[in-house]
C-alpha cells in the first residue's frame, strides 16, 4: 500500500495549490534542454528561443542522454523534468548524422506527453547577425503578432499541427485587453511547400497615417530559420477530449426568489433574530436615552454620586458637631 505524503507547512500547501489544475489556466512555461549531441547551430537556436521567452522559460545547460521523445521509455525523464519545473511546453535539441540540427517541439498534459512534432533547422540566421536601429528591438515580455501565410496551414495535416504548437510556444500569456504601444514585434510563418516553413521575427514600427489607425512597417530583427517537418505524433482522441474540456458558464441563481404566474417575481426576506439584550428593559435610563448596565460612564457616574453623597453626609455631621459645641 502506497503512503500518501501530505505537506505539513502552509508554504508547501500553497505551492501545491498553485500547481493544481485550474478552471482558467495561467501562462504556459517552456522547458528548453539539450540532447546528448548538439551542434553550434542548434545551440544558437536554443539560446535565441530562450531569449525570446526569457520570462516564461527554463533552460537546462547539461546534456541529457536519457531523453528520447519519440522512443519507448525515452519520455520518462522528460516528464519528470516537466513536473519538477512545472512546464507544459518543451523544446528539445539534438544532432545526429541521420537527423542533423533536429528540434523537437511538444506539449504536455498533466505532465505527460500530449503531442510531438520534429523539425529540422536550415538556413539559420542569429539575432546578432541583423543590423538595425536598436531602438526598434522588441522588449522582453511584449505581446507579438503571429501571422501564418500559406494554404498549407489549412490543408496539410503536418503544417496544421505545427501551427498549433507554434501558437502555444510564441504567444505567451493570453490576455483580454491589449495596449497598441505594447505590440512591437511580429512572427511571420510562411509555408513554401507541404513540409517546409520559413519562420522569422520582425520589429513593428508605427508611423503617422493621418487617421486613428497608424501606418505600420516591418523591420527584420531575427532570428530567421527554415523549419522542415520530419515526424509528428498527434494525441489520441480520449486524451484530446479530456484536455479540451471547457467549463460552461453557469448562470447565477438568485436565492429566495420565485416566479409566480399571478404575482410575478416573488421574494422572501430573512429577518435576523431579535437581540433581546439590546432592549430598553435591560438598560439604564440616562436622561432621555437608555444605555447598557455595564457602560463605563454609568459606573463613573455612580462612583461620583456616591462620593458626593459621602461629602454631603460629612458636611451635615460637621455642622451638627458645630451646633453641639456652641451649645
Amino acid at each position: 500500500m502506497l503512503r500518501v505524503k501530505t505537506p505539513q507547512k502552509a508554504r508547501a500547501r500553497r505551492a501545491l495549490e498553485k500547481r493544481a489544475p485550474k478552471l482558467i489556466e495561467t501562462g504556459k512555461k517552456t522547458l528548453i534542454l539539450h540532447g546528448m549531441r548538439t551542434s553550434a547551430v542548434l545551440n544558437a537556436v536554443l539560446s535565441d528561443i530562450y531569449h525570446l521567452k526569457k520570462e516564461s522559460a527554463v533552460k537546462f545547460s547539461r546534456r541529457n542522454k536519457d531523453v528520447c521523445p519519440f522512443e519507448n521509455g525515452g519520455e520518462t525523464s522528460l516528464e519528470f523534468f516537466s513536473h519538477q519545473t512545472d512546464c507544459s511546453l518543451f523544446v528539445y535539441g539534438s544532432h545526429t548524422k541521420k537527423r542533423p540540427n533536429n528540434l523537437v517541439l511538444g506539449r504536455t498534459y498533466d505532465h505527460h506527453i500530449y503531442d510531438l512534432i520534429e523539425v529540422g533547422v536550415e538556413n539559420y540566421k542569429r539575432m546578432d547577425s541583423f543590423s538595425y536601429d536598436k531602438k526598434l528591438s522588441p522588449h522582453v515580455g511584449s505581446k507579438p503578432f503571429i501571422c501564418f501565410i500559406g494554404e498549407g496551414f489549412e490543408s496539410v495535416g503536418e503544417l496544421k499541427h505545427l501551427k498549433e504548437v507554434l501558437l502555444d510556444l510564441l504567444r505567451g500569456e493570453v490576455v483580454e485587453k491589449l495596449n497598441l504601444a505594447g505590440l512591437d514585434r511580429v512572427y511571420l510563418c510562411t509555408a513554401i511547400s507541404a513540409n517546409k516553413v520559413i519562420l522569422t521575427q520582425c520589429a513593428l514600427r508605427l508611423k503617422k497615417s493621418g487617421t486613428v489607425v497608424p501606418r505600420t512597417e516591418l523591420v527584420e530583427v531575427g532570428p530567421s530559420m527554415d523549419l522542415v517537418v520530419r515526424r509528428h505524433r498527434l494525441p489520441n482522441d480520449g486524451l484530446r477530449k479530456e484536455a479540451m474540456r471547457v467549463v460552461r458558464d453557469q448562470p447565477k441563481k438568485d436565492k429566495n426568489i420565485q416566479q409566480d404566474t399571478l404575482r410575478g417575481k416573488v421574494g422572501k426576506i430573512n429577518i435576523p433574530d431579535q437581540k433581546v439584550d439590546d432592549t430598553k428593559y435591560f438598560h439604564t435610563k440616562v436622561g432621555d436615552s437608555y444605555v447598557p448596565h455595564k457602560t463605563k460612564g454609568i459606573k463613573r457616574e455612580r462612583r461620583e454620586a456616591k462620593t458626593r453623597k459621602e461629602e454631603k453626609e460629612g458636611d451635615e455631621n460637621a455642622s451638627k458637631r458645630q451646633k453641639e459645641d456652641t451649645e
